[in-house]
């Protein structure tokens, strides 16, 4: 009965596991103090100014109505920051899923209409689901295996393609969209003579204000002071009939409960851009919650970001919000201006409601130039001119996956550019770990222990002598199936260059992994080997590897005395089983084990003896041929 219900017993901690992921008590609850409220509310309150002119810009690039952008910026923040684990990370609205949202709806809808609307926020419960399955999936660690230069080549196309679509509220005249660059720049040239230069004048004026407060007074809003700054020159130009456009009026600031639209066809039509939504989403989440982890000395949770993130976008899709992520610059304000817990976040949504309600009307006034200038501006911060000197300069690899990233982003679209930067990467990835290092190595004999060294040169810069039978090699890196292709032609290779070294000590000390191709090939050569008449013998001591190496029938098919836990120990088992005529003649003597075998006979005596057996050999067949003349 105990062994039936083993099996149970088990799934019930899976279970009882997965009702711990769902809910989830913050373990920064516990952590909350009058010190830390005070904090948090300083910084929920400069994270409020910070977020009120970026929702709407963000909103803008998305191609959505201004009230977009708040509510994102308030539900998916408070749902984020209460079920992620980073202490400083505010999620909501940001550019890189802002652009992705607009060129993936962009070809099917009218932005701005209701069915952009609705399209956008069955987005985001679909970028939900994907994001918190694979958090329920345990599969946090797969954004180690993406490049950090597949987002550096992502932002940098992103961002280029961002500024090009506010070119045209800038000039204040219609243009085509930027992912049609032809097109685009003929209707920049034909439509230059009716270029509105009150426009002009209005974002170049709020992009250079952003930059200035920016750089004289870092701590300031300087988009939000920017778009004042604008808003106020447009209202003193207004009298002059500058024929420049404005935000208008919003119709509510309130979130509402709506359910977003579940229909088969939507949902069908949006998986696979709602797929690399998500996968960009997680990407930002995660590079912004371990650089500000660094800072701070937390540890993040990848597989709880996963859930968090995927949670405030499901949430989130039910209160009329697009897909978001964690916002760089909100999460580093946030930090710097002394947050603590989450609450920080939290506090910083409801001050966004409440000046909301006070100063949603003055938005009517806003115009759209000065939120191009603004935006414009976020675009050009996203490029990190650094860090591609830096790429390009060190990695021709790593710079290969950037400019095939950026381009893809740029000639195609920002979807393609993803997966084609992720696949790039990975291909590159498995090529590098298809070829593994295999070093062969001997007895130093100017080290005391006998240090193993390289069988090219060694610490006294002299060719170091190798044993004519046994080859010593070792592995570096994986052996699996992506690998064993390049280890067979190696063991061949040693077959024909090495013939008379017909036993080998192969070590896999430094191995990675192993499967069961990889574990084939191990019997394979153990089995070539034997033919050859020599032996073929195994050194590693990590237990995992020989767990595998069990499993896979590897110790079976070798027997246990060709599996050694240390070289000396192999050694010790191999040098006996050698010829030992071979071992009569060898001068070389690298082992100490070589001590016991049969001493070798010196040269001199050597040649005697070969000249001896060949005048023995010569008078034997001499009288012969004498006889047989006469």
């Amino acid at each position: 009965m105990s062994e039936e219900a083993h099996p149970w017993r088990e799934r019930g901690r899976q279970f009882q596991g997965y009702l711990n992921e769902l809910f989830y008590m913050p373990p920064w609850i516990k952590t909350i103090s009058k010190d830390t409220l005070r904090s948090d509310l300083i910084a929920g309150l400069t994270g409020a100014t910070l977020v009120l002119p970026q929702a709407v810009a963000f909103a803008a690039i998305a191609g959505l109505p201004p009230e977009y952008g708040f509510y994102a910026a308030i539900v998916t923040a408070i749902v984020a920051a209460l079920c992620g684990s980073s202490l400083h990370a505010v999620s909501g609205p940001t550019t890189p899923i802002s652009a992705l949202v607009f060129v993936s709806l962009v070809g099917s809808f009218q932005p701005g209409t209701d069915s952009y609307i609705s399209a956008a926020i069955t987005l985001a419960f679909l970028v939900g689901i994907y994001q918190f399955a694979l958090g329920i999936a345990r599969l946090g660690g797969m954004v180690d295996f993406v490049s950090h230069s597949v987002m550096t080549g992502f932002m940098t196309g992103a961002a280029l393609l961002i500024a090009l679509s506010q070119v045209r509220h800038a000039l204040g005249v219609e243009i085509p969209r930027p992912d049609e660059l032809v097109e685009f720049t003929v209707g920049i040239y034909e439509k230059f003579p009716e270029v509105n230069p009150y426009s002009v004048g209005i974002a170049a004026f709020a992009f250079f204000i952003g930059i200035a407060i920016k750089k004289w007074r870092p701590l300031w809003p300087n988009y939000l002071i920017a778009l004042a700054a604008a808003t106020g020159i447009s209202i003193w130009l207004s009298g002059q009939s500058t024929s420049v456009a404005t935000v208008g009026a919003i119709e509510t600031v309130i979130p509402k409960f709506v359910l977003p639209d579940f229909s088969l066809s939507s949902l069908r039509d949006l998986s696979s851009a709602a797929f690399a939504i998500a996968m960009v989403g997680l990407l930002e989440a995660m590079s912004v919650a371990r650089a500000i982890g660094l800072k701070s000395g937390q540890m993040v949770d990848n597989n709880r970001e996963f859930l968090g993130q995927g949670a405030s976008n499901i949430v989130g899709s039910f209160f009329q919000c697009y897909p978001g992520s964690a916002s760089f610059t909100r999460s580093g304000v946030n930090y710097e201006a002394g947050a603590q817990t989450p609450l920080a976040t939290i506090f910083s949504a409801i001050f966004l409601f409440i000046i909301l309600l006070l100063v949603a009307p003055w938005f009517a006034y806003v115009p759209i130039p000065a939120m191009a200038g603004v935006i414009i501006l976020v675009a050009w911060r996203l490029v990190d001119l650094q860090e591609i000197k830096h790429i390009f300069s060190t990695s021709a690899s790593e710079a290969v996956i950037a400019g095939i990233t950026f381009f893809s982003a740029i000639l195609i679209n920002l979807e393609f550019a993803i997966y084609a930067g992720v696949l790039l990467s990975l291909g590159l990835f498995l090529n590098s770990t298809s070829k593994p290092s295999i070093g062969i190595g001997v007895p130093d004999p100017n080290s005391k222990r006998r240090t193993f060294s390289g069988s090219g040169i060694g610490s006294g810069n002299e060719t170091l002598p190798e044993c004519p039978q046994l080859m010593i090699a070792r592995l570096d890196g994986p052996l699996y199936f992506g690998s064993v292709e390049y280890l067979r032609k190696q063991f061949r290779r040693f077959e024909i260059e090495r013939k008379d070294q017909t036993s080998m000590i192969f070590i896999v000390k430094g191995i990675g992994e192993i499967d069961m191709p990889g574990a084939d090939l191990l019997i394979e050569e153990a089995n070539r080997r034997r033919k050859r008449g020599g032996s073929f013998h195994l050194q590693t001591k990590t237990p995992k590897t020989i767990s595998k190496l069990a499993r896979f029938k590897v110790i079976k098919e070798l027997g246990r005395e060709f599996i050694h836990l240390s070289k000396g120990d192999a050694i010790a088992g191999v040098v006996p089983t050698l010829d030992k005529s071979i071992c009569a003649t060898c001068t070389k003597r690298i082992f100490f084990e070589c001590e016991a075998q049969p001493k070798p006979v010196p040269e001199e005596i050597l040649e005697q003896m070969n000249e001896a057996k060949s005048e023995a050999s010569s008078a034997n067949v001499q009288p012969a041929k004498t006889q047989s003349a006469e």
